[in-house]
């Protein structure tokens, strides 16, 4: 059963949602790829839905919380790449999972690719494209002989407990630097 993507959201009434208006517009957008996936599992439990997903992640099918885990970040900053993409993506994967020996399939394997073809009228694309920048701050200066690299307040906290990093260009060990001129 070949399908079309859900119907897109207006692009002018998405840009205009405050960010509260926008994660319940997210909540309906969830609530309609539901309605797609229960075309082909009537019996598909409704996943909860949170806005706490950090970093480079788009969103998550948290399958230990029984839910879908979004970036709140880069769902500001890519409204309609996410109602027309991301949503459709992980509830591919919540129906996928729910599916009898759903947890024996690969997470973006044939199975999924196939409910994002044929269910929601999709590539199926793994990786998004988005500028995650903000998101993912890296304010963190190190250097080495070669260049400067940008660290997640993550990772200088490893290196404040006493791990070392090294360049995987010219092996030197990387080194703080409180301010980096430009």
């Amino acid at each position: 059963m070949k399908t079309s993507p859900l119907p897109p959201w207006p692009r002018d009434e998405l840009l205009a949602l405050s960010h509260e208006a926008l994660l319940c517009a997210a909540q309906e957008r969830v609530a309609q790829a539901l309605a797609r996936c229960r075309e082909v599992d009537p019996a598909l439990p409704t996943p909860k839905v949170w806005f706490d997903l950090k970093g480079a992640s788009a969103g998550q099918a948290h399958l230990g919380r029984g839910g879908l885990r979004f970036n709140p970040v880069l769902l500001a900053d890519n409204r309609e790449a996410f109602f027309d993409e991301v949503i459709p993506h992980e509830m591919a994967h919540w129906l996928v999972f729910h599916l009898a020996q759903g947890t024996r399939f690969k997470p973006h394997g044939r199975e999924w690719q196939t409910v994002m073809r044929d269910l929601f009228g999709l590539a199926p694309r793994v990786t998004h494209r988005f500028d995650i920048q903000r998101s993912q701050p890296r304010p963190f200066h190190y250097e080495c002989g070669c260049r400067v690299h940008r660290f997640t307040s993550r990772r200088h906290a490893l290196v404040a407990k006493g791990r070392r990093y090294r360049c995987r260009h010219c092996d030197q060990t990387l080194v703080y630097r409180a301010f980096v001129s430009p």
